[in-house]
């Protein structure tokens, strides 16, 4: 199996100082998805939870949507010249009544640490193959002193970030503000996969009362995620993307953006927010 930390020399300058020294680095490496035995996409990654990562992969791709739908999931032999394990490529098995989305069998791509699909395939997607509406979703409602309570808590969660500083984390909350679950890769899109596929291996989707909160920014790619998996709410530390805001806004997800202190701003879904009547209109 693969690391999730691995040790490099650096040389350190402070104040004039030189010296050298061992420094922690959060691992980086390739995870091949295939579907089937087919290959279906590579993502960078931090090793670890692969096969909940290719599990939520497949939710948000619209081929998985619960424990009847998966086979099985194993990492392929022979990956190596020598036939040896990399533990770099996975194959997942779906069972055999579930019918494929078309766009899924289109696919064949690379997504980077930094950014996973995108563009008009993956909007389509959403589109055509999300299970559950979140219109249809129990009404969640939280304050926004619940909400300015949650990036520290995933903060103090982050175990891996304390040694590498060099990860991104989301986690789900209960809509009483609990850590249900929290996940760190390179990738944000890959921790949120990482969640999602847990919940599938656990019988836990939808996650139809669930806060899902991430590390960094709120890209297109998060807030497909989100509505494929049932979530209703998404809150972001940093700034959403204009595709993000209108993804949230034609699919009633409500979208938090901005979640440092007491201060956040909310561009889609603001019922979901008990906020008072009069300070919502000011």
């Amino acid at each position: 199996m693969g690391r999730v930390t691995e040790r490099r020399k650096v040389l350190r300058i402070r104040d004039g100082a030189v010296s050298s020294r061992p420094d922690t680095l959060v691992a980086e490496e390739p995870l091949e998805i295939r579907l089937n035995g087919k290959p279906l996409a590579i993502t960078m990654r931090t090793p670890g939870d692969d096969f909940a990562l290719a599990a939520g992969f497949l939710v948000s791709e619209g081929v998985l949507g619960g424990q009847q739908d998966l086979r099985n999931i194993v990492y392929c032999a022979g990956a190596t010249a020598d036939g040896s394990n990399t533990y770099n490529v996975v194959d997942v098995q779906t069972a055999p009544d579930v019918v494929l989305p078309d766009i899924t069998l289109e696919r064949n791509v690379y997504t980077t640490s930094s950014c996973g699909l995108c563009g008009k395939a993956s909007l389509d997607a959403v589109r055509t193959t999300a299970r559950w509406p979140l219109a249809d979703t129990p009404q969640v409602r939280v304050t926004p002193e619940l909400l300015a309570s949650l990036p520290d808590r995933l903060r103090a969660a982050q175990r891996v970030f304390d040694r590498t500083g060099g990860l991104h984390a989301a986690a789900l909350f209960s809509e009483e503000g609990e850590l249900l679950d929290v996940r760190e890769d390179v990738g944000r899109h890959n921790a949120v996969d990482k969640l999602v596929g847990r919940a599938l291996q656990n019988g836990g989707l939808p996650l139809s009362r669930a806060i899902l909160l991430v590390s960094g920014r709120a890209s297109f790619e998060l807030a497909q995620k989100a509505v494929m998996a049932g979530i209703p709410m998404l809150a972001a530390v940093s700034a959403p993307s204009s595709l993000a805001v209108d993804l949230a806004a034609e699919t009633g997800l409500t979208l938090v953006g901005f979640l440092r202190g007491s201060s956040m701003n909310v561009y889609a879904g603001e019922d979901r927010i008990a906020v008072r009547a009069a300070a919502a209109q000011g």
